[in-house]
């Protein structure tokens, strides 16, 4: 069943949530104050909390904020003795999924309210589950050779390392993978090698135990034991130091972990997906990262293309995104004119699909209509002020569109400088008032002068 987190000040509370919670089969955690909620909720990563609005001298409001900064995705149900509508209601506008009042006159309230929070976040779960599968989308021959590799792999316990460019989602595709294989139940969760210092990412791998450490004061869970019988994402593992790498190494080939400070091992069974944008056959050669290692986690690997060689993806991709922003935002924005799709298919996409992403969002956010038709809104298909992008796919160009978006391009930048004063634009330009004038009109911008 469920993870539960109880936070009350009152013991008696406490013990009885405990015993009613534990009968319906779900496994219950206990706290009395918000640093060690705080500390538990980091830990444990439960499924639900039920929090006490009223904690000695700490407010219960603040917690609930500093709990969903953590996972916004954990629903949290409010308790107080004190809960009048405006206590109510303020926790609700905070994120609170739902509150009761204590003393409790049903304890099958108490279960239907859990049950329902529980069932609310497994239909959010499939929900991300058929999106993470959704967004990756295409049709190019690149990116139908990486569906089929997933496709095949995904019910296999096998380790996968996962190449490319960043932005070009190698942490969707690893979600894909583990929502379609047989561990899709159980947890998924993944880490930053580089976001950690050493000993820091040690202990969050492998956890701890009470005194391994200065501020040790407490076991805890490593993310891989965590994870037991589910998959764990380990992004930019090129990036961990030699020394932890032995330890995963051994994890791989043992099943085992040691936390960091015990002597006793524990038997973990998690699949590994493994991501780079870093190459790892010259990080081995240079003795930056363990030969044996790398044949452990490169049993299977998956390169995804990036965006500039699979140009024919772009038009799926940017309606998808749309439509999600759309809906997410609360926009009736429904489509993209011809001019900034031409646009979006020009340029390089330095930042791969994360960077459509974000345009298109930014796009939608900022659109006025129901047609995205503002080219400044749509990156240029030329760097500022240095040459074109020359990448030529294998399909070829039409150079004639690919001119006329570059000088449209420049056009607007020198609008934008000049705030829309047309004399002063075709200065930077170096071109006479006269071929601005027809310029702009010819490309339908806006200036000062309109």
């Amino acid at each position: 069943m469920a993870k539960v987190l109880i936070v009350d000040d009152e013991r008696s509370l406490l013990e009885l949530l405990e015993i009613v919670l534990s009968r319906s089969g779900h496994e219950v955690l206990t706290c009395d104050g918000a640093a060690a909620a705080l500390k538990l909720f980091g830990d444990e990563k439960p499924d639900i909390v039920l929090l006490d609005l009223r904690l000695g001298t700490d407010d219960g409001l603040d917690v609930l904020a500093r709990l969903r900064t953590q996972d916004p995705d954990v629903p949290v149900v409010v308790i107080t003795a004190y809960s009048t509508w405006d206590n109510a209601v303020e926790a609700m506008r905070r994120g609170a999924y739902d509150f009761i009042k204590k003393p409790f006159d049903d304890n099958d309230l108490i279960r239907e309210v859990v049950a329902r929070a529980l069932a609310q976040r497994a239909m959010l779960s499939r929900a991300e589950r058929r999106e993470a599968a959704a967004e990756i989308l295409g049709n190019s021959p690149a990116l139908r050779n990486v569906l089929d590799i997933v496709r095949r792999v995904a019910p296999t316990d096998t380790t996968v390392l996962v190449t490319g460019e960043s932005g070009t989602g190698k942490e969707l595709l690893a979600r894909a993978l583990h929502y379609c294989s047989s561990r899709s139940e159980g947890p998924y969760l993944s880490i930053n090698c580089a976001a950690f210092p050493a000993p820091l990412l040690e202990s969050e791998l492998f956890g701890h135990v009470k005194g391994a450490f200065s501020g040790a004061h407490r076991d805890k869970k490593g993310l891989i034991e965590v994870c037991n019988r589910g998959t764990l994402f380990l992004d930019e593992v090129g990036e961990m130091n030699l020394e932890t790498q032995v330890k995963l190494l051994r994890v791989l080939e043992d099943r085992r972990i040691l936390p960091v400070g015990s002597t006793e091992p524990k038997t973990v069974d998690v699949r590994f997906i493994c991501a780079t944008n870093r190459d790892l056959e010259e990080a081995v050669a240079d003795g930056r990262f363990r030969a044996d290692l790398y044949y452990r986690i490169n049993v299977l690997p998956v390169h995804l293309p990036p965006l500039r060689e699979r140009r024919k993806d772009i038009p799926l991709l940017a309606a998808h995104f749309l439509v999600k922003y759309s809906r997410k935002l609360g926009k009736k924005v429904r489509s993209i004119s011809p001019r900034v799709q031409a646009r979006l298919e020009a340029h390089s996409w330095p930042g791969n699909v994360r960077e459509l992403e974000n345009t298109i969002q930014r796009a939608v956010t900022l659109a006025r209509g129901e047609v995205i038709d503002d080219m400044s809104l749509i990156p240029s298909t030329s760097r500022a002020r240095g040459a074109p992008d020359a990448f030529l796919p294998a399909e070829g160009i039409d150079l004639e569109q690919v001119l006329a978006e570059t000088e449209m391009a420049y056009l607007e930048a020198a609008l934008e400088r000049t705030s829309g004063h047309l004399t002063n634009a075709a200065k930077l330009l170096n071109i006479s008032f006269r071929a601005m004038r027809y310029k702009v009109k010819k490309y339908g911008l806006r200036s000062a002068d309109d």
